[in-house]
């Protein structure tokens, strides 16, 4: 387990080197007339609000003219990387908007490409990973839970909304393998949403589930949930009752970021125009207002820092999907 142990804390230090602060910007100062969007997935998911979400504030800051969108579903992404690769010599005004899965899926061949094959722009947000419990659970932290699964782990049961191998699976086994357990002894119930992973959790059916940070954070806010660990180096303003894994001494930590790809041969100049304008985004009202609307942190790296997160991620990410048996 040493390599998992080495490429987590890479994970870790290339997202904290990779935290940057933007200089403010002057109103009405326009860098791009125009972004077009592609959006992987469907309407409505973290990729279409990611995407629109941006392109609002971009378009409301004045540094961006005009934003449009195009949601190009298929192959868990895939579609969309195969059309940046293949159209690359007329999309120099498009930037594609991707996460973690990107990592994930390409590791497991679900496509042949990976984020080398694209021109990097920038990683603009994050939503960490949580493990939550329902309200009436007698389990009210992690050490409360590490003692449920040692003295029965086949009923101790962690769901959640992605397949085997997937997102949600892999942090329940990053947390696990962190407390000292062997990551291949944890059972995981996999959903087809995020809503039935949520709805087996307070029905009993799980007595934990995996989940994004932001997604548990209204269910807790409400009642329905308590948030027994969250995958940051430090607690969340979001929801700051939550504790983190780390100060319950359990050495993990993960962020599920979200940010932009352009097509490969992009020319230099049109790459420093795009990374300027998300730079010069996060020091903007309008800004804030789409973060703090949907519950996001700034995590914004670009260029060669967002490439050594990625690297980093696909290490920790590669080396615990190894373990489990997926690659």
């Amino acid at each position: 387990m040493t390599n998992f142990k080495m490429g987590r804390r890479a994970l870790i230090a290339a997202a904290a080197a990779a935290m940057t602060f933007a200089t403010p910007t002057l109103a009405g100062d326009q860098i791009l007339d125009s972004i077009h969007f592609v959006i992987p997935g469907g309407a409505g998911g973290g990729w279409d609000g990611t995407a629109r979400g941006t392109g609002e504030a971009l378009t409301g800051a004045g540094l961006v003219g005009s934003a449009s969108y195009e949601n190009m579903s298929g192959g868990g992404g895939g579609k969309a990387i195969g059309y940046m690769i293949e159209n690359a010599d007329s999309l120099h005004g498009t930037l594609m908007v991707n996460s973690t899965p990107i990592v994930i899926r390409s590791l497991t061949g679900v496509f042949p490409h990976n984020f080398r094959d694209l021109t990097l722009v920038a990683g603009t947000i994050g939503d960490y990973a949580a493990l939550v419990v329902g309200k009436d659970s007698p389990i009210n932290s992690m050490a409360d839970l590490i003692a449920a699964y040692d003295a029965d782990a086949n009923g101790t049961a962690i769901g959640g909304g992605s397949v085997p191998g997937g997102m949600d699976h892999l942090v329940a086994a990053m947390v696990m393998e962190a407390a000292g357990k062997d990551a291949l002894n944890v059972k995981y119930i996999p959903y087809d949403a995020g809503g039935k992973a949520m709805a087996a959790l307070l029905s009993g059916e799980i007595k934990a589930l995996s989940t994004g940070f932001s997604e548990a954070v209204a269910l807790a806010q409400a009642g329905e949930v308590k948030i027994i660990g969250v995958t940051s180096d430090e607690r969340v303003a979001a929801y700051a009752d939550a504790p983190t894994m780390k100060e319950q001494g359990i050495d993990t930590s993960f962020v599920n970021w979200r940010g932009f790809f352009a097509a490969p041969g992009l020319p230099a100049d049109k790459l420093a125009a795009y990374q300027e304008a998300l730079a010069k985004m996060y020091e903007t009202p309008e800004w804030e207002a789409v973060r703090a609307r949907n519950g996001w942190v700034n995590i914004h790296n670009s260029g060669a820092d967002f490439q050594s997160f990625l690297e980093g991620q696909e290490k920790a990410i590669g080396d615990l999907m190894k373990t489990l048996g997926f690659l």
